[in-house]
């Protein structure tokens, strides 16, 4: 079926579908070292809480904030039921790392679907750097180029940034097309959703570390016949998370 069809002499079209970017709860190791794919690293307890108060602002986003008259239990998950969060389709897709699925838990819960795992949003593959304290990251000379000129970086036995965007962009461009005018949820990292990001605001690559995403934030992105459109970047009810991390 086409994208849009005649029906009574008025032409209906599917209506953008919305990706909802999610990163990961903080873990014990958040801003002190680059864990990269290294397996093993679950959320903290601060991390959980995160999540589940993601999952309840994703649930306001797919059900037009009428999803619940009330805010969530005290513990902040979300009390909003299965039926009225699915107010609009909404699949939800995540890194297969242990900190993303553990994220993307209770957003899935919370719209009575299942979580997806999906590579394509994976974290930056940092190769020999995965695990350096972020301490002595800083120290090496390559860390202004990093910085400064990240699209011509490549970490050693690792990946580029350059490669990290195009997968990601065509990650998200696969998900969106099999899911047209859905809520597409993908939970990933810090860095492949900044890259995003930037691609969709037509930014080079270069200026990408200049865009922030907290622990937990959402960043949405409407994708159209036109194009995409950046609705929010980093947006979290939590004012002390609006810092670069």
């Amino acid at each position: 079926m086409s994208r849009a069809e005649r029906t009574g002499g008025r032409r209906r079209t599917t209506p953008p579908t919305l990706v909802v970017l999610v990163r990961h709860g903080v873990t014990e190791t958040t801003g002190r070292e680059l864990p990269g794919r290294a397996p093993g690293l679950h959320l903290s307890d601060a991390g959980r809480r995160q999540a589940e108060a993601a999952a309840a602002r994703v649930v306001n986003l797919v059900t037009g904030g009428n999803g619940s008259g009330d805010k969530g239990s005290s513990n902040g998950s979300p009390s909003t039921s299965k039926a009225k969060a699915k107010a609009r389709t909404a699949v939800v897709y995540a890194s297969p790392l242990e900190r993303t699925q553990e994220t993307a838990a209770p957003v899935a819960a919370a719209l009575g679907v299942e979580v997806v795992a999906e590579d394509g949003l994976l974290e930056l593959d940092m190769g020999e750097w995965t695990g350096l304290a972020l301490a002595t990251a800083r120290k090496r000379k390559e860390w202004a180029t990093i910085q400064r000129y990240p699209s011509s970086f490549r970490f050693p036995d690792g990946e580029s940034f350059l490669d990290m965007q195009t997968r990601m962009v065509g990650t998200i461009d696969r998900l969106r097309a099999a899911h047209p005018g859905a809520v597409v949820v993908a939970v990933s990292h810090a860095d492949p959703i900044r890259a995003l990001v930037a691609h969709a605001m037509g930014t080079h690559l270069d200026l990408f570390q200049r865009i922030v995403i907290s622990p937990c934030s959402l960043t949405g992105i409407a994708y159209g016949a036109e194009g995409p459109v950046v609705l929010m970047v980093n947006a979290t009810d939590d004012g002390r998370a609006l810092v670069p991390s």
